[in-house]
């Protein structure tokens, strides 16, 4: 990038800079000080940030330093309540935002921030959802931690078979069977063959779990994740869809939960499907989404806005509720 064009970034007061400084005494208030740093501007109405600018200095680069810095700015993202980083990426630098949880399927709603952000020609678009309870800057403790503790488990579970030395398998030891198959049952019983893997606690069951039929299942709960998130964005673009995006204020509405037992809104869905396995089924979150619609009118009554946003959402369900069984 030309020097002329980083410095109007960094110097625009709409924009916000975070970097990292070299605590060596001898590069202080020199070039070499600096390691890295990120530049952004935030959308607070929005709830998201456009990364504008990011670079780390090539003496200090594949030291983790780029990782660092991102960590640090989706800490600091969620004091200022941001949901989401969006940025464009080119080709060189799609592989690090991937690195960093950014990637190139967009769920958040496209206008919260059609008109706002500059398209780049040539450059791909990328996201990254924040999530507000997660202490990014303890990511590799966590993941060390994690680590150890399964470590723990696995020879608290085989007491001494770990430390049995069974000999080299002998040159025939595949004789007579049929290696190329790749059906499940079969690579399970080769597997299972080898001295000392069922002496440390595997059984068929598991072996055939951590082959193709474990594979299968988490591509169709990740093809579930996205098909959902796809449809609550569809939802959301709609523009009488506004007073459902998020959950209703009970500090301001004291009586909503005297007439509402079950209060549900699009931002409290994309939380759930986010997290997991709330729902197993497309028709799940259309139920949901129902709930929802009944839930205003019932609250709100006909003759006013929010019930006939109601109904407009009601009649926009029911004319894609195909997508919801596919």
């Amino acid at each position: 990038m030309p020097k002329e064009y980083i410095a109007r970034l960094v110097f625009d007061r709409r924009h916000k800079s975070l970097a990292i400084l070299s605590s060596d005494p001898e590069k202080k208030d020199c070039d070499d000080e600096i390691i890295g740093g990120i530049c952004y501007r935030a959308y607070p109405e929005m709830r998201f940030a456009e990364i504008a600018f990011c670079a780390v200095s090539a003496s200090q680069q594949v030291k983790g330093y780029g990782t660092k810095l991102m960590n640090l700015l989706k800490m600091h993202a969620v004091t200022e309540g941001i949901e989401f980083f969006i940025t464009y990426a080119d080709n060189y630098a799609i592989g690090y935002f991937k690195k960093q949880g950014f990637t190139k399927a967009v769920s958040m709603p496209k206008g919260r921030y059609q008109g706002l952000i500059k398209d780049y020609d040539g450059g791909t678009i990328m996201e990254c959802y924040v999530h507000p309870t997660i202490d990014f800057t303890r990511v590799p403790e966590m993941i060390q931690a994690q680590k150890q503790f399964i470590l723990e488990r696995i020879r608290a579970g085989t007491a001494k078979s770990d430390k049995v030395v069974y000999p080299p398998l002998p040159p025939d030891f595949y004789a007579g069977q049929d290696v190329k198959s790749r059906a499940e049952k079969g690579a399970a019983e080769r597997s299972l063959a080898i001295p000392g893997v069922s002496e440390a606690g595997w059984t068929m069951a598991d072996l055939m779990a951590s082959t193709r039929d474990a594979k299968d299942s988490d591509k169709k709960k990740h093809q579930l994740k996205s098909d959902l998130l796809a449809l609550v964005s569809k939802v959301q673009d709609q523009q009488y869809s506004w007073c459902f995006r998020d959950p209703v204020d009970t500090n301001e509405v004291k009586d909503y939960l005297d007439v509402v037992g079950d209060p549900i809104d699009l931002k409290t869905m994309e939380k759930r499907i986010r997290r997991g396995d709330w729902y197993k089924t497309k028709h799940m979150l259309f139920s949901d989404m129902m709930k929802m619609v009944n839930n205003c009118k019932l609250y709100n009554g006909e003759g006013n806005t929010y019930y006939d946003c109601a109904v407009s959402l009601e009649k926009y369900l029911a004319s894609i509720s195909p997508m919801f069984t596919e």
